[in-house]
């Protein structure tokens, strides 16, 4: 019976939390081991699915590196690296294009299609969504975004469909760039005035001693992210992470979450639970 009671207990303490999130749109940036194991990109899934059938608004924004890494390695293309950053020629950026918009998003739709759940495939060059501009010369084709046009994610939105968005995008000259992840969910983000954008990462989230993990700050206001900064307390590629939440925060969306990829089922404690996990940011 306690087993029961514990069951019922849980589903009870969702319930408020169900009812505070319906309607309401939330953009979910997928990356990192979440990613790459199997098994957590299975609960990944089934989070989306849920909050989709609690009446959540759920779009998608992901990459696929080590997929575009091992079509490289097939197809015997040197991946060039300047900074930590990939260079990305045309050759190259058809891989990418390849895919991310094709092999690893149709994917992740299907993923979601056979559990019941209904999902459209999208990339930022779908209906002008995401215009560019090349970040830096010495980078190839990585795009900067100038525009985004959402539109096209609030049509599927409105027929009930949850969008799953490859990280391409397009110049107004009609050339293919690849976007950062992080940036891409946060100007689509922002764009939308989204109720949260969620970001999964592959550590706890913020935490006060980078190796500890006991260390997390669970809560913090924006204003008070560049006292972080200072202190050291957000490094290396957290700082990217982090500033793309205070640009979808500057944009409009109400709150962030930081949260751990690592862990199967992240979002739905995060977002139906009183303990929650990872970092809030608001």
């Amino acid at each position: 019976m306690k087993f029961n009671d514990d069951k019922a207990k849980m589903l009870i303490e969702m319930l408020p939390y169900i009812e505070k999130h319906s309607g309401k749109t939330m953009v979910i940036k997928y990356g990192g081991n979440a990613m790459k194991n199997e098994r957590l990109k299975e609960a990944v899934m089934e989070d989306i699915i849920l909050m989709s059938y609690v009446g959540i608004n759920i779009v998608v924004v992901h990459g696929g590196g080590p997929e575009i890494t091992k079509m490289l390695d097939r197809l015997k293309i040197q991946s060039e690296f300047i900074n930590g950053l990939r260079y990305t020629d045309e050759d190259t950026m058809e891989v990418v294009e390849m895919v991310l918009a094709g092999k690893v998003n149709k994917e992740l739709v299907l993923k979601i299609n056979e559990r019941g759940g209904k999902a459209v495939g999208l990339c930022g060059i779908d209906g002008n969504m995401l215009i560019c501009e090349p970040t830096k010369e010495d980078l190839g084709y990585v795009g900067k975004i100038v525009e985004v046009n959402p539109q096209i994610i609030k049509d599927n939105l409105d027929a009930g469909y949850i969008s799953m968005v490859a990280t391409v995008g397009a110049d107004r000259e009609g050339n293919i760039y690849n976007i950062n992840g992080d940036i891409a969910g946060s100007a689509i983000a922002g764009a939308l005035k989204a109720e949260k954008y969620i970001l999964l990462t592959d550590v706890p989230g913020l935490l006060e001693e980078p190796s500890m993990d006991e260390s997390l700050i669970s809560h913090v206001y924006k204003e008070d992210l560049p006292i972080l900064f200072e202190n050291g307390v957000i490094t290396g590629g957290m700082i990217p992470k982090v500033n793309s939440c205070i640009e979808a925060l500057n944009q409009g969306v109400k709150k962030v979450h930081i949260l751990d990829g690592r862990v199967r089922h992240s979002i739905i404690t995060e977002l139906f639970t009183d303990a929650g996990v990872g970092t809030l940011i608001d």
